[in-house]
């Protein structure tokens, strides 16, 4: 067992959030540095919870076969998703992500998950939708003997330490400040003026699309 100091323990952890790429489908990374505990944090787990609002999703298909490479680690709440609905149809997501130790830094903690912005109602004098992320909470969990730090408080998580294991573990809520309350995902929307322009451009599309391929049908017989 290795004994931590409740001290350094205590320290504030520092929590960064970025979103990469550009457009609809972005990467999530998350960087936590925890202070002494990152040095004793052998056979803990770091995760970190965050609250996606209906305006990003995460696509359980593809986390899942992230998970099968061992290249991601993360529980979804609920863990059914329309990856179809639009933001106005859609709901909360929570997420906890697993962190990793980075190499390049003996107390720091980091994990990249694939996120996806949602469509949403045209706009009226908007070429973007804001969809605002809030800083994530950083989590611990020692499945071992050794008693968690005083300043630590137990959160109610109902993940296993890690996402090997089954076996119930206690996670705690560790004490941090981020480095920004929240990040800004911008999201690009229509015109709502635009709106019949667009249902008619789909409509001669339609039934030209179709001529097309009654014509086609016709010419040649039946293509089944």
């Amino acid at each position: 067992c290795v004994t931590l100091d409740v001290q350094a323990a205590c320290r504030d952890a520092t929590v960064t959030q970025e979103l990469l790429k550009e457009g609809f489908h972005r990467d999530l990374l998350v960087r936590a540095e925890l202070g002494g505990v990152g040095e004793d944090a052998g056979g803990c787990a770091v995760a970190a919870r965050t609250h996606l609002p209906p305006g990003i999703y995460v696509d359980p298909y593809e986390l899942a076969s992230l998970q099968q490479q061992n290249l991601t680690k993360a529980v979804l709440t609920p863990d059914v998703i329309d990856v179809e609905a639009p933001e106005y149809l859609a709901t909360d997501l929570l997420v906890l992500l697993y962190m990793e130790p980075d190499p390049r830094c003996p107390r720091c903690f980091r994990a990249t998950l694939p996120v996806h912005g949602r469509y949403h109602r045209p706009a009226e004098d908007s070429e973007e939708a804001l969809v605002v992320l809030k800083s994530p909470e950083v989590l611990i969990c020692c499945c071992d003997s050794r008693p968690p730090a005083e300043c630590w408080k137990p959160a109610e998580v109902e993940a296993p330490c890690s996402g090997k294991t089954d076996g119930p573990c206690q996670w705690y809520s560790v004490t941090h400040r981020p480095a920004y309350e929240e990040t800004i995902l911008q999201v690009p929307v229509g015109f709502r003026q635009h709106s019949s322009l667009v249902c008619v451009v789909t409509l001669l599309a339609t039934v030209i699309c179709s001529s097309l391929i009654l014509a086609a049908v016709c010419r040649y017989g039946d293509l089944s």
